[in-house]
C-alpha cells in the first residue's frame, strides 16, 4: 500500500487566491480563500457588536457576495483582505439599516385599499353629484363661475381676481354667497 500523499497548504497570497477565482472561478482557490479570512471576518463583525449568528450570516453573505464580485477586484487600489473587508463593513451597515427602518402598520390609512363601493353606495353618491351639480347650476353666473374656477380648476382667490379682472374682495364675497346658496339648496335637497 502506497504511503498517503499529504495536501501541502495553498501558499499563494490573499491576492493572487482573489485573482484566481475572478479569472477561473476556481473553487480551491475559494475555499482556501474562505478558511483563511472566514474567521477573521466572523471575529471582526462580532467585534462590531453583532451576535454570534448575525456575524455568520455576514460573513457567508460576504464570501457570495466576493465569488460573484470577484472580477470587480483590482489589486492597484487595494489588498484582497482590504477588499473583503470592506464587502463585510458594507453587509453589517445594510443590515443595521434594515434592523432600523420602522415596521409597516397594515392599518396605516395610506397602505389600506380603497374600498370597493356597493352599488347603494354608487347610488348615493352619484346622486349626490347630481343634487350639488344642480345646485351650482341654479347660482348666478358671477358665482357659478368663482365656484369653478375655485374647486373645479384649483386657483386660488387672487388668480381667480387676476383672470377676472375683479377686485380680490368681491371674488371672496362671491364664493361666501356662494356657500350660503349651496348650502341651504343641498340641505333642502337632503
Amino acid at each position: 500500500m502506497a504511503p498517503a500523499q499529504e495536501v501541502s497548504p495553498d501558499t499563494r497570497s490573499d491576492n493572487d487566491l482573489l485573482l484566481s477565482i475572478a479569472v477561473t472561478q476556481c473553487r480551491e482557490a475559494f475555499s482556501t480563500l474562505f478558511q483563511r479570512l472566514g474567521p477573521r471576518v466572523k471575529a471582526y463583525m462580532m467585534k462590531v457588536g453583532a451576535s454570534p449568528d448575525v456575524a455568520e450570516e455576514i460573513t457567508q453573505e460576504t464570501f457570495v457576495s466576493v465569488w460573484r464580485k470577484a472580477r470587480q477586484f483590482d489589486q492597484r487600489k487595494s489588498s484582497a483582505v482590504t477588499w473583503i473587508f470592506t464587502i463585510a463593513r458594507n453587509r453589517r451597515i445594510d443590515r443595521l439599516r434594515k434592523e432600523r427602518r420602522p415596521a409597516l402598520d397594515p392599518y396605516d390609512p395610506l397602505l389600506v385599499p380603497n374600498k370597493i363601493p356597493t352599488p347603494l353606495e354608487e347610488l348615493e353618491q352619484s346622486s349626490i353629484v347630481k343634487n350639488v351639480t344642480a345646485s351650482i347650476e341654479k347660482l348666478p353666473v358671477d358665482q357659478r363661475d368663482v365656484v369653478h374656477l375655485s374647486f373645479i380648476e384649483g386657483l386660488s382667490h387672487q388668480e381667480i381676481s387676476d383672470r377676472l379682472k375683479t377686485p380680490l374682495g368681491t371674488i371672496k364675497s362671491r364664493l361666501r354667497l356662494s356657500f350660503e346658496k349651496l348650502r341651504l339648496s343641498l340641505g333642502d335637497s337632503q
